[in-house]
């Protein structure tokens, strides 16, 4: 991979700019944190309401499945969001993920068995994903990369607001019979959005005939990549759970996937006609491909930090599932003021270099810290280690976007942005998949045997003995209540490792110049009747 700065003009004045935000700006703006907070609310919130959902409807052995369609479905739809986005324009590609986003959730809303409801949610899926791709596609149509960090900041808090607030919610909604209204409350929501993005997202958009951008899609490469994922994702939520690690069942599948995304690379690189999803010119520097690595080992731990902290509540601490929740608000409203001042810092200094290499070390201090708390830590300790951990992902919440898009022209803001969020999506999957892989093995070697044997082998063992820690006896639970710290210790370690990798990503990206200007042919339209040309069938690789 070159080093080189590709041949693209960059304005580097930022009084040549043509970004006002305006009143319009704002609205359009609103409208789009609107759509992130629908897929934040509802990804959030459902997870402490899965155990009444699964009591109330038949079919309750395959409920694992209400969370996991929404994950496949949604990292899958990723690539092809910005492949639509591209042919047939950001507003009509928005309102149709809004659209599959509400009948997800009226369906699942009204579902009277796990197989309706698993339905609903990977239609759910398809529109959430779509929704966060395209919310990012379009701040990036209008904000100019050098002054976007403060707009991508401000979404971000949404996310991390949203996602602090949604457990509570879920858990109030499923103590009190009324789970339903998780998903039903989306349905005035999509309306709102609907129509602030119809009536106020008016993007220029290309021409054509519905039958030539058909055409242009890359539905060898779609089907493809989908399949992959569906495949390694599949593999990923059922390992240790459904099957074991080792059996035919979670191999064969996880093989298929990770071949089946090196041939949809291979086939994107050599093969693909029309529009491709992944214009592979987009790895072809070493600054944007290093921030493509730090996204997805961002991805893997952030996921890990989110994911198991409630369960060392849990376990540990004997919380609440409601109660660990509120617990790991310290978390939650870190990340946000974390990403807002480091998109002012990229904004004002044009520099991001930094940015992608300080909060690396902050993450390995704040997990290495994580991994000393036990079963009788204060409050004060799992509180401030949660708030360092969180600056450091809070900062490169954000920050591993600009050295992906720095030696991109803004005509590829679209592909670019998709694919990172498959990069970050996926790698969420895979990072869940990592922490339960390592707590299982750890619970199974700390676990007082009197204890251990109660579960079968290949049982998920931590979800499956936290309900039973509070009736046990003394001396036994204090035993498991030290297991599971001292397995979450480990996993800590492992967490606190990979961000060691990720240090190592961000050291080989260069400061480039960072566009202070927006690609004119994705600008709100002034008149009407505005259209732009359709972009070529392959675009022209970066030179090295």
């Amino acid at each position: 991979m070159s080093s080189s700065v590709p041949n693209y003009e960059l304005a580097v004045d930022r009084e040549n700019s043509k970004f006002k935000p305006d009143l319009g700006f704002w609205i359009i703006f609103i409208s789009l944190a609107v759509c992130v907070w629908l897929a934040a609310i509802d990804l959030s919130s459902v997870a402490t309401a899965l155990p009444t959902i699964a009591a109330d409807l038949p079919g309750a052995t395959s409920f694992v499945w209400i969370g996991s369609a929404y994950t496949l479905a949604s990292t899958a739809v990723l690539p092809l969001s910005g492949n639509l986005a591209t042919l047939f324009g950001r507003q009509i590609t928005l309102q149709g993920f809004i659209a599959l986003f509400a009948i997800g959730s009226a369906v699942t809303g009204a579902a009277r068995s796990m197989t309706m409801a698993i339905a609903g949610r990977t239609v759910q899926g398809i529109g959430g994903g779509g929704l966060l791709a395209l919310a990012n596609i379009v701040v990036a149509d209008l904000v100019p990369l050098r002054e976007r960090g403060f707009y991508e900041a401000i979404m971000a808090c949404v996310w991390a607001v949203t996602s602090a607030v949604g457990p509570p919610i879920g858990g109030a909604l499923a103590q009190t019979g009324q789970w339903r209204w998780l998903f039903w409350i989306n349905l005035p929501l999509c309306a709102v959005a609907a129509g602030m993005v119809w009536w106020f997202l008016k993007l220029k958009k290309p021409p054509g005939s519905w039958r030539r951008k058909l055409k242009r899609v890359d539905w060898i490469g779609n089907v493809i990549v989908i399949g992959a994922a569906a495949s390694a994702i599949l593999a990923l939520v059922q390992g240790g759970i459904d099957h074991p690690w080792s059996s035919y069942q979670i191999v064969v599948p996880l093989v298929i996937g990770l071949v089946g995304i090196a041939v949809f690379l291979i086939y994107e690189l050599f093969f693909v006609k029309g529009e491709p999803m992944v214009p592979l010119d987009l790895l072809a520097n070493r600054t944007a491909l290093s921030g493509y690595a730090g996204a997805f080992v961002h991805g893997l731990v952030s996921i890990m930090l989110v994911y198991y902290m409630p369960t060392y509540f849990q376990s540990a601490m004997l919380a609440s599932p409601l109660h660990s929740s509120i617990q790991l608000l310290p978390t939650a409203f870190t990340i946000a003021p974390c990403a807002i001042l480091t998109g002012v810092s990229v904004a004002l200094t044009n520099h991001y270099v930094a940015q992608n290499i300080v909060p690396w070390a902050v993450a390995i201090v704040g997990f290495v810290l994580l991994s000393t708390l036990t079963k009788d830590s204060s409050t004060a300790a799992w509180v401030g280690y949660q708030v360092l951990t969180s600056i450091g992902l809070g900062v490169l919440w954000i920050s591993t976007q600009f050295p992906v898009l720095a030696p991109l022209p803004a005509s590829k803001n679209a592909h670019a942005l998709a694919f990172l969020a498959f990069v970050h999506t996926a790698a969420n999957t895979f990072g869940v998949t990592i922490g339960a892989a390592v707590l299982q093995n750890e619970l199974q070697r700390t676990l007082p045997a009197a204890f251990s044997e109660l579960f079968p082998e290949g049982m998920d063992i931590a979800y499956a003995a936290i309900p039973q820690i509070a009736s046990l006896g003394q001396p036994l639970q204090d035993q498991v209540r030290d297991a599971f710290a001292q397995s979450l210790s480990t996993l800590w370690k492992v967490t606190a490792g990979l961000c060691g990798l990720g240090l190592l990503t961000s050291l080989g990206m260069k400061q480039l110049q960072m566009n202070a200007n927006v690609d004119e042919q994705w600008q709100r339209e002034e008149k009407r009747d505005e259209t732009v040309p359709l972009a070529p069938a392959r675009h022209a690789r970066p030179s090295a």
